[in-house]
């Protein structure tokens, strides 16, 4: 989500007349997108400000994000920072720029009254991508959840979502473009709802059925009633996949207790969805999921994977998990140890516990040492390489559609299967979209090739590419 935020803010600024400085030693204006969602993150902040106001002592720093209305960040940033700004309130930015910098000013008067007429809807600006192949499309801002540990509702406010049409529009746009890759993200995309306002979408109303589409009263002033349209995820996501087009489409993140069947169904009957769900369990014992107010149990959570595997054989299946919640005992992350070992993730992004101010959690004593956190974090590892090559082992000999992305700092090229395995490429005069033999990678970047499967590793596949 940071990242797509940060390419709204460019693209905002680059609208109103900013350039991107080749260096950020020479930049005028530097503004930041902070996380706090962990401690690690916020820590980043407090050592990089610093350090661009000492490299450029002139240069104007702004923050946003998660930690602009944090008043200990605040105090502690005292002096090297100029403006703080929620991220929701992008449209500010000039505004704020020019009230508060006199060094940044309008070119003319008709630049400024342009500005003052556009709507306050951050994800209603056109970004600057910064890629040319894959896409973060947000469909959200926002989070009703209030997990007991996390900072998000706090700092994003409650859920809002866009129109289904903004997002239709968007999408066809990079599908014109030749993108390959639809990021669909919210902080829970599980409970998108977006009223239709032009229906039908589709070009045939004898699709309606197929759709999620519900119809609530709304008696307008005069007391006559009306019907008005919503689209729920599942709905938004077949009208994506009907786009004309060779891409795929992801989305980040699911809330299991939102996780339907209905939308397991659309997956498995979409033709572009990728067969990989992002899950986040965050804990493997009741009375932790509890304490965190994840409103789900762990055996609602395994039925769940169950009912995934079934609808899509082929998924891949990753997740986040917290270890040394306050008061998570021994026994309580045995019970974490034993999800981990029946459900075999294919990736788990591990977080130790830290405090979040303003948090639920907060207020409970963080009971659980710095050396165990560390110790459940390796525990958990060690059973998630061993059911990630035990998962990996399976596609060894099969060929697989894998979208190439670049080339790393050892030279190796490499690419993304549609279940978010990583493949290094073994590559010899490489075919580019037209069929014809050329040497190197430029080609082909950005477009799927056929890639046969020969070797595996922990996180990892290896193959060569075939016509």
């Amino acid at each position: 989500m940071n990242k797509s935020d940060s390419e709204r803010i460019a693209g905002h600024l680059e609208k109103r007349g900013y350039k991107k400085s080749a260096e950020r030693e020479k930049a005028g204006l530097v503004i930041l997108v902070t996380c706090g969602v962990r401690q690690s993150a916020e820590d980043r902040i407090y050592g990089l400000v610093p350090k661009i106001k000492k490299e450029n002592p002139k240069v104007k720093i702004i923050l946003t994000g998660c930690l602009v209305n944090r008043e200990d960040v605040k105090r502690r940033l005292n002096g090297y920072v100029d403006a703080w700004m929620p991220i929701n309130k992008i449209f500010n930015f000039q505004f704020s720029i020019f009230n508060q910098f006199t060094n940044f000013q309008f070119s003319n008067k008709k630049q400024k009254d342009k500005i003052s007429c556009d709507k306050d809807d951050y994800l209603s600006i056109k970004p600057k991508y910064s890629s040319k192949f894959s896409a973060f499309v947000p469909i959200g801002n926002g989070c009703n959840n209030f997990c007991s540990y996390c900072v998000v509702p706090r700092a994003r406010g409650r859920e809002v979502y866009r129109p289904a049409e903004d997002i239709l529009k968007e999408i066809k746009c990079l599908v014109k473009k030749d993108y390959k890759e639809i990021i669909l993200i919210a902080q829970n995309v599980n409970s998108y709802k977006s009223e239709i306002t032009n229906y039908p979408l589709r070009q045939s109303d004898s699709e309606a059925s197929k759709l999620q589409i519900t119809n609530k009263s709304n008696p307008p002033a005069g007391g006559q009633n009306s019907k008005l349209k919503f689209i729920n995820f599942s709905g938004l996501l077949k009208l994506i996949n009907d786009i004309p087009g060779d891409f795929w489409i992801r989305f980040f993140t699911s809330h299991p207790k939102d996780m339907s069947d209905e939308l397991i169904k659309a997956i498995a009957a979409s033709d572009k969805a990728c067969r990989h769900i992002h899950l986040p369990v965050q804990a493997g014992d009741d009375e932790v999921l509890k304490k965190m107010n994840r409103n789900y149990t762990v055996s609602h959570y395994k039925s769940l994977i169950k009912k995934i595997r079934r609808g899509l054989p082929d998924v891949s299946i990753t997740t986040d998990v917290i270890v040394g919640f306050p008061g998570e005992t021994k026994a309580q992350f045995n019970n974490t140890v034993k999800l981990f070992k029946e459900v075999k993730f294919d990736m788990a992004y591990i977080s130790r516990y830290s405090p979040r101010p303003g948090t639920a959690a907060e207020k409970l004593k963080d009971n659980v040492s710095k050396i165990e956190k560390k110790r459940r974090e390796e525990e958990l590892m060690k059973i998630l390489r061993k059911t990630a090559l035990e998962n990996n082992k399976k596609y060894i000999g099969k060929i697989v559609d894998v979208l190439v992305e670049g080339r790393n700092k050892r030279g190796e090229w490499y690419g993304k299967t549609e279940t978010a395995k990583n493949v290094k490429l073994g590559i010899k005069n490489p075919p580019n979209s037209a069929g014809k033999q050329e040497l190197g990678i430029r080609t082909i970047i950005g477009e799927f090739v056929k890639v046969k499967i020969n070797k595996v590793r922990g996180f990892g596949l290896e193959g060569e590419i075939v016509k």
